[in-house]
């Protein structure tokens, strides 16, 4: 029977391999071991760990190995074989691993509503226990790589990571909004969570990183979501409503069935598309006859209380498209806030840049002159029309501008 006289491991390729076996057993008390710099050898005989070693170069006698006296009565001195396993392990490099979460349904706070989310991230790994390693998890295999860590931890590592990712965004009511802000904080709670499932197999969670928490594209509900929060986004910016771009859309279509031509639908499509399109033109289904014209001279002004009367129109709400006097502050059908453009009185979205009508600039926060109705900007104590003295005081509770006459806020009740 041959004896080994040199047993080593050298790592080939580039497949990461956290321990390896040497394949032969048949070893003597003059066999050299070498441990390089990042490993460490750990030898096992008859079910039971006999002797571990460091970085260097290290004789197997029984010196070294004095439980072989217990185990084969070897004598001391001479060239006595024995068998044992000599596993290699790599203790010191540390292991980034990538991981992901496919599919995961939460109630969004941001949005209201279920949403799909994908999340990723990485994670790095050190062997600290080669022993409590080797025996918990290697078992009966040759070498243990990062694929057979994955492949058998995956799902308790996913189940883990997805419930307390949910559980935490869940508690802090934290939304897809927001997320962002919060990779930090989620990243160090799962890895508090994670530190003592690594430990209980001689492992050290050296890093854990949450890099992106995504809505998931890949399915029906998904691409329903992101179209919805697309069009958000395009109405936000663009300044303009729901129901408007719904409107947009009828009158596009109306306009296409009247351009086919075809019978009674292209007559029918010729009529929606005359009263939506004149509709649009004066501010989406908003009649320009009779709507409050708030740029008098002075002269006008001098008989204001006589105008004021005269003012009154008919106007449509900005949210629910439904008429309402331009008298009132609010809308009775929905509760919005009026929000009159100073040039036309059409009623706009209160994040609108322009009026929907007449497409005049409107200002951020509209205070209107209460002698001649001109818009006065922000701030100012004088009317720059007809230079009377104009009252900006707002409530103390909810912010809304009121008037000097007024004594309750009609928004809260608060009392000026």
């Amino acid at each position: 029977m041959a004896f080994i006289d040199f047993v080593r491991w050298a790592p080939q390729g580039d497949e990461t391999i956290f321990a390896y076996r040497f394949p032969e057993t048949n070893l003597s008390t003059y066999t050299q071991l070498i441990v390089q710099e990042s490993q460490e050898a750990i030898l096992f005989s008859k079910g039971q760990i006999i002797g571990k070693f460091g970085p260097g170069k290290h004789t197997l006698n029984t010196e070294n190995l004095p439980i072989l006296r217990n185990f084969y009565g070897l004598p001391f001195g001479k060239n006595n074989p024995f068998t044992a396993e000599v596993w290699f392990v790599n203790k010191l490099q540390p292991y980034n691993i990538d991981w992901t979460i496919n599919r995961m349904d939460i109630h969004d706070a941001d949005y209201n509503t279920g949403i799909p989310l994908v999340a990723e991230g990485r994670y790095g790994l050190r062997i600290n226990d080669a022993e409590r390693f080797l025996i918990k998890i290697v078992g009966t295999k040759d070498s243990f790589s990062q694929k057979d860590l994955t492949d058998q931890f995956l799902g308790e590592f996913t189940s883990k990571t997805k419930s307390t990712l949910m559980q935490f965004m869940l508690k802090n009511k934290i939304g897809l909004k927001q997320i962002s802000a919060f990779l930090d904080d989620i990243s160090e709670h799962l890895r508090t969570i994670m530190l003592p499932f690594w430990e209980n197999i001689g492992f050290e969670l050296t890093k854990f990183y949450l890099t992106s928490v995504e809505v998931d594209g890949s399915t029906e509900v998904g691409k329903r979501v992101l179209d919805a929060i697309s069009r958000q986004s395009a109405q936000a910016i663009g300044g303009y409503t729901w129901q408007q771009s719904q409107t947009f859309e009828v009158a596009k279509d109306a306009v296409n069935g009247m351009s086919n031509g075809e019978g009674s639908g292209g007559l029918l499509g010729a009529v929606v598309a005359t009263n939506l399109m004149g509709g649009l033109g004066g501010g989406l289904m908003q009649p320009q006859y009779n709507q409050p014209n708030f740029n008098q001279n002075n002269q006008t002004a001098q008989n204001s209380s006589q105008e004021n009367s005269a003012a009154i129109h008919d106007v449509y709400c900005s949210n629910c498209s439904k008429k309402f006097t331009s008298n009132l502050k609010f809308c009775p059908h929905c509760g919005d806030e009026y929000c009159p453009c100073p040039k036309c009185g059409t009623d706009n979205d209160k994040r609108a840049k322009k009026c929907v009508s007449c497409g005049q600039a409107l200002l951020q926060s509209q205070v209107i002159c209460p002698n001649c109705n001109s818009p006065v900007a922000s701030g100012s104590g004088f009317c720059g029309n007809c230079g009377k003295p104009v009252f900006q005081g707002k409530c103390t509770r909810c912010g809304v501008q009121l008037t000097p006459s007024i004594k309750f806020c009609p928004k809260c009740g608060q009392k000026t």
